[in-house]
């Protein structure tokens, strides 16, 4: 079974938030503050509170900070030092937490024009930030969370005040932190996500989508400080399990597609070709009957978000069609990985899933061709070398 959580952002995200909501579902704040003392930062204290929410039960975190920390700033290495130097920290911990904070640091960099190396934090940077994101992530190492999903993202309006002065609402690197994430915007006068908030998105967040399938054994609610009209102003976490059937890494992924009837079968194949080779995860053509009767295929491209536009554009500069739907999918894609093995002295890759063993069919072709034998045969050789790699076939 593995472990997920998935945040429900319908009311944004903040760091204090995001630890909330997990100690709300179950993860001991005793123990992830028995951890936060592996930082080498003092003078800070945690507290959680109940508190309702438009009605709504949740819970509240408050981190108190000495004097000094006030208005503290600490440059990018100064962050990832503390982090490093944590000992006490589990690996994934670590890892999680540098990784958020390196997140911040490139985005933070491209919205002022600086190398994420000379990027110096300003809130983000104070203990009261650290503690949010090292917290966090070890609230969910104690619930042993896996993987982490997200919905997408509110996002408030106006302006805000920060040490460079006004600036809009949604902030410059909440946007920067969130390129490619689905957002939408609300008519709440506020900071709904901060950048604590996007970069543990943007950080931890496998994809973003709806709740996947999952079997739920605990929920959370981690307050905001605000109050919000007719809506609670609060961060939901679902936690739960993927079953075996379930398990994989789940993705938000477009479909665009295209009816023909006037594109020979030569340029069909070839358009699926270039497609592939231009990035489309797949792509496949279903026979059809057009309009008149016409004979006809719609062609299908599987493809992750960001590459969208350049396969339009290539589909319609091959094909020559007038037009290009698109639709939203979600997929469960099953771990895999690559093996080499030996075949009559040549290299066979062979990818290996939960359930099969299955040899690439250019190199069968490419050995079968050599060997003088069938591509089957070669096929067959290179998935029970696989399967047995101590003793490959020769």
């Amino acid at each position: 079974m593995t472990t997920v959580a998935w945040w429900h952002c319908f009311a944004g995200i903040a760091g204090d938030m995001a630890l909330a909501s997990l100690v709300d579902a179950g993860a001991d704040l005793d123990q992830v503050v028995a951890g936060l003392r592996a930082l080498t930062v003092d003078g800070w204290h945690v507290e959680a509170n109940r508190t309702t929410k438009a009605g709504l039960a949740a819970t509240q975190l408050r981190v108190d900070v000495g004097a000094a920390e006030t208005g503290a700033e600490r440059t990018w290495a100064e962050v990832a030092e503390i982090i490093q130097r944590a000992e006490g920290l589990p690996p994934r911990v670590r890892h999680r937490s540098h990784q958020v904070f390196a997140g911040l640091a490139a985005a933070e960099g491209r919205v002022h024009g600086v190398a994420p190396g000379d990027v110096h934090f300003h809130e983000v940077g104070s203990v009261d930030a650290i503690i949010d994101v090292v917290g966090t992530c070890l609230a969910l190492e104690l619930l042993g969370v896996g993987s982490v999903y997200s919905s997408p993202v509110a996002l408030g309006t106006g302006m805000a005040r920060s040490r460079h002065g006004q600036l809009p609402i949604p902030a410059p690197a909440v946007l920067e932190l969130l390129s490619g994430a689905p957002v939408y915007g609300s008519e709440h006068r506020l900071e709904l996500t901060t950048p604590t908030g996007a970069a543990l998105l943007a950080g931890l967040a496998e994809s973003f989508g709806p709740l996947p399938p999952l079997r739920p054994t605990a929920t959370g609610y981690g307050a905001g400080t605000a109050d919000l009209v007719g809506a609670p102003n609060v961060l939901q976490v679902v936690v739960g399990e993927l079953g075996p059937s379930l398990a994989g890494e789940h993705q938000d992924l477009v479909v665009l597609e295209t009816n023909l009837d006037d594109v020979t079968g030569e340029v069909l194949a070839h358009t699926v070709a270039t497609l592939l080779g231009a990035g489309a995860l797949d792509a496949w053509l279903v026979p059809m009957v057009a309009k008149k009767g016409r004979p006809g295929h719609v062609l299908n491209v599987l493809c992750e978000p960001a590459t969208v536009a350049d396969l339009a554009r290539a589909l319609a500069a091959e094909t020559g069609t007038l037009g290009v739907r698109q639709h939203l999918v979600q997929r469960w894609a099953a771990h895999r990985h690559s093996v080499e093995v030996d075949v009559g002295g040549l290299v066979v890759r062979v990818k290996v899933g939960p359930y099969r063993f299955k040899a690439e069919h250019d190199d069968c072709a490419r050995a079968a061709g050599q060997l003088g034998l069938t591509v089957s045969e070669v096929a067959r050789r290179a998935e029970e070398a696989a399967r047995r790699p101590s003793a490959p076939i020769e």
